[in-house]
């Protein structure tokens, strides 16, 4: 593993390098992160009435899924500002410099794009006929740059809470990758487990999740920026949340839904294999298209 240009990143860090520092700081990142997002779901719900909540907690309105989408920024404001306040660390010291990052993501999401979209197309095959569409084309052309805002806002404060803040002040303090990259995609992990959601799949989805963090840790680490994990994230969401969802929930801008919903277990695992395998391969192809 070629981790040189994660350097400057751990260098930053290593100024104020003290583990309860980092505690203290995921503390105040999640109260942060807590009072804000409070903040704007309130403001949401006062001008759009009681019944919009719903729609907000599980995404299966437009307005209630961008709502919820944006809301996720405020993660990267609590990162952002507890690397600031417990380790004197910028943003570009978190994030990386703007040009490499930009530079860097883009040639992600190119690579991985394309590989998604042949994906998408192959897998498409047996279940077209099968799919509804869920938001009229009209409207969902309309929503698609607000949607494309959301889905970024929502990826890119993901990436710098775990593979920005935490995952930089972890190698600060530890040599082996295992140490600063694993924790990381643990809480990743537990994130994302839902069992009242996913039912029997809640742990294969959470240790799907996981292995993203493990690939978008990595991809990080070979870049030195967080570009390529922004782009591998956004990528991802793009297809699952804008143009091909599940029936139901987080379902509010998808073009089409498929036909089956997180509660058909049976459908779900089977799909899990084939979910592990396209991630596998993108996390390849963003390392192809940054030569690392």
């Amino acid at each position: 593993m070629r981790y040189d240009a994660y350097a400057p990143r751990i260098a930053e860090a290593r100024a104020k390098p003290q583990l309860w520092r980092l505690l203290v700081g995921v503390f105040l990142a999640a109260i942060v992160t807590m009072m804000t997002s409070q903040m704007l779901l309130m403001s949401a719900l006062s001008m759009a009435g009681g019944d919009f909540a719903q729609t907000i907690l599980g995404g299966t309105s437009p307005g209630g899924l961008l709502v919820l989408l944006f809301a996720m920024g405020t993660m990267a404001l609590g990162a952002l500002i507890a690397a600031r306040v417990m380790h004197d660390r910028g943003p570009e010291s978190v994030i990386g410099p703007w040009d490499q990052t930009i530079r860097q993501g883009l040639r992600v999401l190119v690579a991985v794009g394309a590989v998604q979209a042949l994906m998408l197309v192959l897998l498409s095959w047996g279940v077209t006929g099968e799919m509804s569409l869920n938001v009229p084309v009209g409207l969902w052309l309309t929503l698609l740059p607000l949607g494309l805002a959301g889905v970024l806002v929502q990826t890119g404060a993901e990436e710098v809470l775990f593979r920005g803040y935490l995952q930089s002040q972890l190698a600060a303090r530890f040599r082996s990758p295992l140490f600063w990259i694993g924790p990381q995609a643990v809480l990743f992990a537990m994130g994302h487990y839902a069992a009242g959601t996913f039912g029997s799949n809640a742990l294969g989805i959470a240790l799907w999740a996981g292995l993203f963090g493990v690939l978008a840790g990595d991809l990080t680490a070979r870049s030195g920026t967080l570009g390529p994990a922004i782009a591998l994230h956004f990528t991802n969401n793009v297809l699952a949340i804008l143009v091909v969802s599940l029936d139901g929930v987080l379902s509010g801008l998808s073009l089409f839904t498929l036909p089956f919903s997180a509660s058909d277990e049976d459908v779900i695992a089977a799909a899990l294999p084939v979910d592990f395998a396209g991630l596998i391969v993108a996390w390849l192809a963003a390392r192809v298209a940054l030569r690392v």
